[in-house]
């Protein structure tokens, strides 16, 4: 599923130092001549793009980033130090553009590729430059020039790692207002999803996953009944699928779990019918609602018996948060995995793949054998 990810940030490189204005003075030397330095180069603003980061969510509550300014040159041919830069990494596909023009500056497709957003300003030159044979004590220096200010527009196309299934009113939208910062609307009545909602799940400050809302699916969706027939296709991107199932009723008279497993088939044969990939793409059963069932390991054994269900399955209640933790986990590790294994065949496709041990690295010949099919001048 695509999403547009837009954040504004402001960059301003730092202001070059200026030339010093100085002589040198020393006893018995009284007409030393000019010993000015120059000053620092200003911090400059770059741009990386980084394969392991897939949202701007960072951008948007750091939203001003500033390079320090280059030091002034001092006397005694001293020159003043430059500034460190400053480096922003972004995800891969992060176009950048000029909010103020919307010109598009540069469009980040491979990792690692890096750009200067804000060249930070030259330094400025001490008086020791202007010294000739006319001017032997020369009082001119030049200051500093300054760093480039930008407003820029960043968009990327997010594409989600994990993707609700269910019923309508199966408790899709508590679960990711649960566990991410996105805040669906919210209420108990079926279609209260109208359209797609997006939530960035972040288990470390380095570590995160995109999980996408659909409308829910009803029996009879991939002909067109219900809406999340419409948004079905964005899930053939996404990398896990959470199936979930209402194990709750309010009718003490009613089977719910009887109800519940018809329903999670129904799901199942949609989609089967709409797509066969889609069928056959890593499905994660996800039991919500147990908080108001009396005996929650007794309903988990029986759906997945009366199922037939052997792959992985989570009792949860999204409403009071009970069990998300540990899902939570269990998808981070999933999809870190799932990345690895694309970043090694990247790096394959690229020529640039190096094994983490060189021991164990397929590639690599093994240097008796490669000594054996080694033509001699001899033969």
């Amino acid at each position: 599923m695509k999403f547009v990810d837009e954040a504004t940030i402001e960059v301003t490189a730092g202001k070059g130092g200026n030339g010093a204005h100085s002589f040198r003075r020393e006893k018995f030397i009284p007409k030393g001549g000019p010993d000015g330095g120059d000053g620092g180069r200003g911090g400059t603003v770059f741009a990386v793009a980084d394969r392991n980061i897939n949202t701007l969510i960072d951008f948007r509550y750091a939203r001003k980033h500033v390079a320090r300014n280059g030091e002034n040159g001092r006397g005694s041919d001293q020159y003043g130090a430059a500034a460190a830069d400053i480096t922003l990494r972004m995800p891969v596909g992060t176009i950048v553009y000029d909010a103020d023009t919307g010109e598009e500056i540069f469009d980040l497709s491979t990792h690692g590729q890096r750009v200067v957003l804000a060249a930070g300003g030259e330094g400025g030159l001490g008086n020791i430059h202007f010294k000739s044979s006319v001017n032997r004590a020369p009082k001119q220096w030049t200051p500093g020039k300054e760093g480039e200010h930008r407003r820029l527009r960043l968009e990327l196309k997010v594409l989600a790692d994990v993707g609700l299934l269910g019923m309508p009113n199966a408790g899709k939208s508590t679960l990711i207002s649960r566990i991410s910062n996105a805040r669906p609307k919210i209420a108990d009545y079926p279609f209260t999803t109208l359209h797609p909602n997006l939530g960035v799940v972040r288990t470390s400050e380095s570590r995160s996953f995109v999980v996408a809302d659909i409308p829910g699916l009803i029996e009879g969706a991939s002909e067109g009944a219900g809406l999340g027939h419409l948004f079905l296709r964005h899930l053939a991107r996404t990398r896990i699928l959470l199936h979930l199932v209402d194990v709750s009723s309010h009718d003490p008279d009613e089977d719910a779990v009887a109800r519940a497993v018809g329903e999670a088939r129904a799901i199942v044969e949609e989609l089967r019918l709409y797509d066969e990939a889609l069928y056959l793409k890593p499905r994660w059963l996800v039991l919500n609602k147990l908080d108001v069932v009396p005996d929650p390991d007794a309903v988990r054994e029986r759906f997945c018996a009366e199922l037939g269900w052997t792959g992985p399955v989570y009792a949860i209640s999204a409403l009071s948060g009970e069990g998300t933790q540990q899902l939570i986990w269990d998808l981070q590790e999933a999809i870190d995995a799932f990345r690895q294994l694309d970043n090694v065949a990247e790096d394959r496709a690229a020529g640039t793949y190096i094994a983490e041990d060189p021991r164990f690295d397929e590639t690599r010949q093994d240097a008796d054998s490669a000594a054996r099919h080694t033509p001699n001048e001899n033969d």
